[in-house]
């Protein structure tokens, strides 16, 4: 496996985002959805300005990047603890990437005090959800440009903060 460097979004990351999400949705997509559902996702993907737009709103964008510097997997969650994508070049896919830009943005919920996390998930990016803690709500049914696709809804529950707790020193072990 690759040494892969995990940090936040820099101006002038739109280009490969943009890159990565195409790249997932038409070479992963067929993974777990038909032809025509493919054609359907892959047209709603956003352009760089979209993205520079979506920082400027206070989302936060993870991305890994691989040895030689080049972004190949990204994660954008916004400040209500919406994770709205979580995309992965093909090529690197399998990799853990997914699970190590989630617990990023457990880090982010953290700082924020997020109650929870949610999401909606493809057929493909739900295991990876779950196996970072979230639950599946439900599954959703909907149609893009009038071709039926699904997805699920899923939420993660964020630990409380611990309350500092003062103990005697009988009750330390």
């Amino acid at each position: 496996m690759s040494a892969y460097v995990i940090r936040r979004y820099h101006p002038g990351d739109e280009l490969a985002l943009a890159r990565i999400m195409r790249a997932a949705i038409e070479g992963i997509g067929p993974r777990g959805y038909s032809p025509q559902q493919v054609i359907a996702w892959a047209g709603r993907t956003h352009s760089a300005q979209r993205y520079i737009e979506r920082a400027g709103q206070g989302d936060s964008v993870i991305l890994a990047l691989d040895e030689s510097g080049e972004p190949v997997a990204y994660s954008l969650v916004e400040p209500d603890g919406h994770v709205d994508h979580l995309y992965c070049d093909p090529a690197h896919a399998g990799n853990g990437l997914g699970k190590r830009l989630l617990a990023e943005i457990d880090v982010i919920a953290r700082e924020l005090r997020l109650p929870r996390l949610y999401t909606e998930a493809s057929e493909l990016a739900r295991p990876v959800f779950e196996r970072c803690g979230y639950a599946v709500l439900e599954r959703r049914d909907f149609a893009i440009d009038g071709v039926p696709i699904h997805n699920y809804a899923m939420k993660k529950p964020m630990a409380r903060q611990e309350q500092a707790v003062t103990a005697s020193p009988a009750t330390i072990r």
